[in-house]
């Protein structure tokens, strides 16, 4: 075959790194024509023979990569499987990466049926999974790919999660006989199936693989690995039917447990404040997660910030932000509102502080979440009890400033730096559908004269945040029949609407050219 299909490497190299580098997509026509020129079976043999020729393999596996994803190029992997197999087991992770897409392209571009009969035909799943556990960043990254590509079948599904629970390619066997980084992949490949859809992360969920993570958490031997292992949960956590499952586990109580832990390294801290963030954010997360797991991780949050005030900046901005995501739904800003003490108090002390600048910041940004700026207009307002608490918790924060009042304080942040006013604008935004804010609002001619100002903003989203505060002000000042009617307000609202139409991106104005007297220069 060597013979058969030889070629001057020095030839092959010119046109494969031609092909590689061609701009754009490849068609299925430049494809066919680069394979009639030089066969599959020709670059194959260059590829296994002549690897060692400067450049030959980097161009042919770009090239073949380029060739794979196109459906002519697709169409022919079917016949060059003992190719791909070999590939898997290659020294080189160049050829292992090449092989790896090539299985994704196979998934990709045949029918299921015929692309999975083929994978179990020629036992390409184990070799994947060497790939995820031993192959470079590249190769592991692929290889995961492939193996996601595979869920997207029924058929694939049943070779990932086999009925036999003793089978060594069960990944749950696979992990307990790893080194350490290669049961992280295995635990990052887990999440990549998780986040596939519900029914999949129901496979993960009943073959007890979740419990691999509660097991790496629950390790204090290794900072890195723990830390890692909850980069995974971040997440995994992000994943919408997520809650639905992390409920049924410890995870919730090891988040719990690390965030209270006070020998644990900041870092883990903040890391597992963040996933409760997120995992109470979720509009579901009251459904699946009982009350009292969810108050006994707003309470360790709350209790960390007893010890934050003079410590960690980070942490204690993480946990502000972890509040702000509990409070992105209605139901979990009401909890913040009304546990005892409120733990939304931290949220609107630090907001209103200038003493650090990032530390403010995130603090009005999730204020600004939880008065419900991110949900939809009729989810805005909150029961009696949290609106009652946000009101008197707002008033007595202003009372011991200089400001003495809501709307000094809100004028306060509107004269600070721009990321500071954006954050400002998306607490108008929140708190103006409050009668007792609206009032304080159309109170302070400053704030109206800075929101109305079209040259205020210089940036996009600045521009837009400014307009869209006008409007929420406009709207609530219009929807009140009673300010609307005062005569003392037409100026006011007449402003507003004025700003409203000229939209968030008003161009200046052409001013007439004046003329200028000066002293003449004289040389």
């Amino acid at each position: 075959m060597e013979e058969e299909y030889s070629v001057d490497p020095a030839l092959l190299l010119a046109a494969a790194t031609d092909f590689a580098n061609h701009p754009g997509t490849q068609s299925d026509a430049s494809a066919q024509e680069f394979l009639n020129r030089f066969p599959l079976p020709a670059i194959i043999n260059a590829l296994q023979t002549k690897a060692d020729y400067p450049g030959l393999e980097n161009a042919l596996v770009d090239s073949l990569e380029r060739i794979f994803k196109t459906k002519y190029g697709a169409s022919l992997i079917p016949h060059f499987m003992p190719f791909v197999v070999v590939g898997l087991g290659a020294d080189s992770q160049k050829v292992r990466y090449l092989a790896c897409e090539t299985v994704s392209c196979l998934l990709e571009n045949i029918d299921d049926s015929t692309a999975v009969h083929l994978i179990h035909q020629y036992g390409v799943y184990p070799l994947l999974l060497n790939c995820v556990i031993d192959g470079d960043e590249q190769v592991a990254t692929v290889s995961m790919d492939a193996i996601k590509n595979l869920a997207g079948s029924p058929n694939g599904l049943a070779i990932i999660f086999p009925a036999n629970i003793s089978e060594p390619t069960q990944l749950g066997n696979l992990a307990g006989k790893c080194s350490s980084l290669g049961r992280v992949r295995v635990l990052a490949l887990i999440v990549k199936l998780f986040s596939i859809s519900s029914p999949v992360a129901s496979l993960v969920y009943s073959s007890k693989l979740l419990s691999l993570l509660e097991r790496e958490v629950s390790n204090t031997n290794d900072t890195l690995v723990t830390l890692t292992v909850l980069e995974l949960l971040y997440e995994l956590a992000e994943v919408q039917h997520s809650t639905e499952f992390l409920s049924r586990t410890m995870l919730l109580q090891l988040m719990s447990s690390i965030i209270g832990n006070a020998s644990a390294e900041s870092i883990l801290r903040s890391r597992a404040m963040m996933i409760a963030g997120r995992l109470l954010s979720k509009e579901n997360a009251v459904r699946f997660i009982d009350e009292s797991s969810f108050r006994a991780l707003v309470l360790a949050i709350d209790r960390r910030f007893d010890f934050l005030e003079s410590q960690d900046a980070d942490e204690c901005e993480c946990a502000l932000e972890a509040l702000g995501q509990v409070g992105l739904s209605n139901q979990g800003a009401v909890l913040l509102l009304t546990s005892s003490p409120p733990a939304a108090r931290h949220v609107i002390d630090a907001a209103f502080d200038r003493q650090q600048h990032n530390k403010q910041l995130a603090a009005l940004h999730a204020l600004a979440t939880i008065a419900g700026e991110p949900r939809s207009e009729n989810d805005v307002i909150l029961t009696g009890g949290a609106e009652e608490n946000l009101q008197r918790l707002i008033y007595e924060m202003a009372s011991r400033t200089s400001k003495l009042t809501p709307s000094g304080l809100l004028q306060s942040i509107l004269q600070q730096d721009s990321d500071l006013r954006l954050a400002g604008y998306r607490l108008i935004i929140a708190l103006v559908a409050r009668p007792w804010c609206l009032l304080e609002i159309i109170s302070r001619q400053e704030i109206i004269n800075v929101v109305i100002d079209t040259y205020t903003e210089t940036k996009k989203i600045g521009m837009e945040l400014r307009h869209k505060c006008c409007q929420a002000i406009y709207r609530a000042l219009t929807s009140s029949s009673k300010l609307i009617s005062d005569p003392a307000l037409a100026d006011i609202a007449a402003k507003l609407q004025e700003a409203i139409r000229r939209g968030p991106y008003m161009v200046r104005t052409r001013t007439e050219a004046q003329p200028v007297v000066m002293t003449a220069e004289r040389f």
